[in-house]
């Protein structure tokens, strides 16, 4: 007998899961790729995504994934042998590394293991570059393995007058937490679709600033990576280098009214707080009966709004236990010193509290079905900080 049967919980940090009426919106045959009604439609998504990061920057469209993004924007700020300087604070920031490395940028990597980037050290580090070889500063705004929070304005203040621009991954937190591109003075934000814009995997974004604009092209920049034919393009085919992904159009199009015109994006930021605290009230209560059960991130300052990582004796047990047993699909302990102890619990994009309830109580049933040892309390605790909020 198994627990399981009915509507599933995916807990994982992406893709999350897509709203029935997005999906929807998505299933309907293509019209006319030339013809004036998509067109339209794509420049109102457009513009709907430059309210999402704050911004009034350049806006390029790519089909694919998060690494797309990182590719994209590497092809057309930097030329081979340029030099990156590369905040890393988990398993994606120093794939980010990697990554840029192969391509062959003289990527530097200031490591802070899984904690957030320190500024201080930035400020440093880049005092040290008097001639100013270092042609950007690359973060995460959350890591999605560690959960950790760069704090972006703290970054850009810390960069002082150096020229180097600053290039943020927002794959994990867009949608989920604050972000004012210019205000912050962001000059290259990466967003994906299967996160907190609650859409299907498979498309990328990249908002780049005027001062980003006139880097290029570099000898990187092929036709395919150029943002500069996407984001100033008039035919829609442009926009995507060739045959637009029309039903993610669809998509994107109900998601972000569902994020900016209905709830709002002051709320949806507020929500996905409410529900990472209550996810931490939950975990220290189980650590309180078991000192190896530890939030990875111990500053709740810098902790993620959109997924929370944590150490847990048997964790791989009770991912397995939880999927198969009670139908809630955890995250894998990706990045984390000890994997096979580690776990990650999403709440980003289309989740509420009811959802992240149904989550920890999988979790707590689990840990007795499974005899790891943790404090009681935890759905109570965790039910505290949604009743003081809703």
């Amino acid at each position: 007998m198994t627990l399981a049967f009915g509507q599933p919980i995916i807990a994982i940090p992406g893709p999350s899961p897509v709203p029935d009426r997005v999906l929807r919106a998505a299933h309907r045959a293509s019209p006319d790729i030339y013809g004036d009604e998509l067109a339209a439609l794509n420049l109102q998504v457009m513009a709907q995504l430059k309210r999402l990061a704050g911004t009034r920057a350049h806006l390029a469209p790519y089909i694919g994934n998060g690494h797309v993004g990182w590719e994209a924007s590497a092809a057309n700020i930097f030329n081979p042998g340029d030099r990156a300087l590369v905040l890393t604070s988990g398993h994606f920031g120093r794939s980010w590394l990697d990554q840029l490395t192969q391509t062959g940028i003289a990527a530097e990597a200031l490591d802070f293991g899984n904690r957030p980037a320190d500024p201080a050290m930035l400020a440093e580090r880049l005092a040290q570059d008097g001639d100013g070889r270092i042609k950007a500063v690359m973060v995460c705004q959350t890591d999605t393995a560690s959960a950790a929070c760069a704090d972006i304005p703290a970054i850009r203040a810390a960069m002082g007058d150096h020229p180097a621009l600053l290039v943020v991954d927002a794959i994990a937190s867009l949608g989920c937490a604050p972000m004012h591109m210019d205000d912050w003075g962001v000059d290259v934000l990466i967003a994906g679709s299967q996160k907190g814009l609650m859409c299907l995997p498979g498309t990328v974004f990249l908002w780049f600033s005027d001062r980003a604009a006139a880097v290029g092209p570099t000898a990187l920049t092929s036709p395919t990576w150029n943002w500069h034919l996407r984001a100033g393009a008039e035919a829609l085919w442009r926009f995507w280098g060739g045959t637009p992904p029309v039903q993610q159009i669809f998509a994107l199009d109900e998601a972000l009214r569902m994020i900016l015109d209905e709830e709002g994006l002051q709320n949806v930021w507020a929500r996905h707080d409410t529900l990472a605290k209550g996810v931490w009230a939950a975990t220290e209560a189980w650590a309180d009966g078991n000192p190896d059960i530890v939030l990875s991130v111990q500053d709740r300052a810098c902790r993620s709004a959109a997924v929370t990582a944590l150490k847990i004796p048997g964790a791989d047990a009770l991912r397995g236990w939880t999927r198969d047993r009670m139908g809630v699909t955890l995250g894998v302990g990706l990045g984390a010193a000890d994997p096979a102890n580690a776990l990650r619990v999403a709440h980003m994009g289309y989740c509420n509290a009811a959802t992240v309830m149904g989550a920890l109580g999988a979790m707590a049933a689990g840990m007795t079905a499974l005899s790891i040892p943790h404090g009681r309390g935890a759905l109570d605790a965790a039910a505290a900080v949604f009743a003081a909020n809703a």
